[in-house]
């Protein structure tokens, strides 16, 4: 097995080295890629655009000022206070401590974290401010 591995071996190379020279491969049209204006990142979904944001000009929203959300904005309608977790349903979504979600009013999108599940109601944050919303009883 060995010498026809090397047998087959010495051939091939014999005949590279008699063979003539092959000829160059020459590149006929090479790629090239632009950008313009207009182009969209390849890595954003198909139809997705940035939204431009104004600075600078007094017209910048409350969220981006640190304005303050209603309590309002807010339905604590379950607390559970179990001895392993804590659950409460905020706005129809089941949630524990520690768990972040957007809260969306109008068309800003509010980053919350739930802070503390306490015995009739939740304290979350946002930007270091804390919202205390006490459970609704009906």
């Amino acid at each position: 097995m060995k010498t026809i591995f090397l047998t087959m071996s010495m051939l091939t190379l014999a005949t590279a080295l008699n063979a003539e020279e092959l000829p160059k491969i020459e590149i006929k049209n090479k790629s090239s890629f632009t950008t313009d204006a207009n182009s969209r990142n390849p890595f954003w979904p198909i139809g997705w655009r940035p939204v431009a944001k104004l600075a600078g000009n007094g017209s910048s929203s409350a969220a981006d000022q640190g304005g303050d959300i209603p309590l309002t904005a807010f339905l604590v309608s379950t607390i559970t206070l179990d001895p392993w977790a804590r659950f409460a349903i905020i706005n129809g979504k089941p949630m524990q401590e520690g768990q972040q979600f957007g809260l969306q009013l109008g068309s800003q999108v509010y980053q919350i974290t739930l802070k503390r599940i306490e015995d009739g109601r939740v304290i979350l944050s946002r930007r270091g401010q804390e919202i205390v919303v006490p459970l609704h009883r009906k």
